[in-house]
């Protein structure tokens, strides 16, 4: 991984890297950034009573690790062990996790408007797949990951518990712009913020969606504070990442004034400088909502 920069010294360019690797027949991706190294399979110690998606742990360089079969998350039948097995070794939401794949191919550079949301048609509410990249005759499937680990140990999700004891306040009137393309999430920010006092909220399920709502309320007004206070933007999401959506902000005559916060799993102390970049207000990792409730106390205005 060490020869693919690139992009990762980029940031507000609205692109991604994927590792593209496959579980059976089929073609999946994980965003680079996640990908801390790709190693061949070693040995798996195993773990009673794990849950089922857990093959065992593993010792790496001193760090015990969780194993994840992506077999076991997607439902596709373990084939005949083969030479061509990985370990993808991921950090996001301030852990590692490593994910064993039946084969890792390629890596791509795409855009986020190459990435389509999939259809509630075929997705279903358990499904782990977040974006669907067409390219030529095939298809790969992007896989929400931070889904696959809450699923496992729910605690790593987000908590309200966390929230209510920050005690009560009523910021009712206070508008909330947020960017985040997991109805899980949404969902989840929606009871948070709302038991925080914050009650006024716009959601979006992409970058786009958001600049375009907020393109709007400048064409009546050029004071955007009488409208909206703060903007919280995922960073991965379909047609516009929550980067480009900050830069546009930051570059924009009227809502350059309008804080942003980035609240997203891949906020780590190697990726932080992006945000920085930008022109983010803060950025803070996924789960830590109160964190996130405390920052917006602090920008809001």
């Amino acid at each position: 991984m060490s020869d693919q920069k690139g992009i990762l010294l980029e940031s507000g360019t609205n692109e991604l890297e994927i590792v593209e690797f496959q579980v059976g027949q089929n073609k999946f991706g994980i965003n680079v950034i996640k990908v801390k190294e790709i190693i061949q399979p070693i040995g798996i110690t195993f773990i009673p009573h794990a849950h089922p998606h857990v093959e065992g742990i593993v010792q790496l360089r001193g760090e015990v690790l969780p194993v994840v079969s992506m077999n076991r998350v997607l439902g596709i039948p373990v084939q005949n062990k083969s030479d061509q097995e990985k370990f993808i070794v991921a950090e996001f939401n301030k852990q590692r996790v490593v994910f064993h794949v039946d084969n890792v191919t390629q890596i791509h550079r795409i855009s986020w408007d190459q990435i389509e949301k999939p259809s509630d048609i075929y997705q279903g509410s358990s499904s782990h797949v977040i974006g669907v990249i067409k390219r030529h005759e095939e298809m790969i499937l992007l896989i929400d990951f931070e889904k696959i680990i809450v699923d496992i140990n729910p605690e790593s999700g987000i908590s309200v518990e966390s929230v209510k004891k920050l005690g009560k306040r009523e910021r009712s009137d206070k508008k909330i712009v947020i960017a985040e393309d997991s109805p899980l999430l949404r969902k989840l920010l929606h009871d948070t913020l709302t038991e925080a006092g914050y009650a006024n909220l716009e959601f979006f399920e992409n970058g786009l969606d958001a600049i375009n709502y907020l393109d709007q309320i400048t064409k009546v007004t050029n004071d955007i504070a009488e409208h909206v206070q703060i903007v919280v933007t995922d960073i991965e999401m379909p047609q516009m990442d929550g980067h480009t959506l900050t830069k546009k902000i930051k570059e924009h005559t009227i809502l350059s004034k309008l804080p942003v916060l980035i609240f997203s799993s891949l906020i780590t102390d190697d990726l932080r400088h992006k945000g920085d970049q930008v022109g983010a207000e803060d950025q803070i990792s996924k789960p830590e909502i109160a964190e996130l409730v405390l920052k917006i106390d602090k920008f809001i205005l």
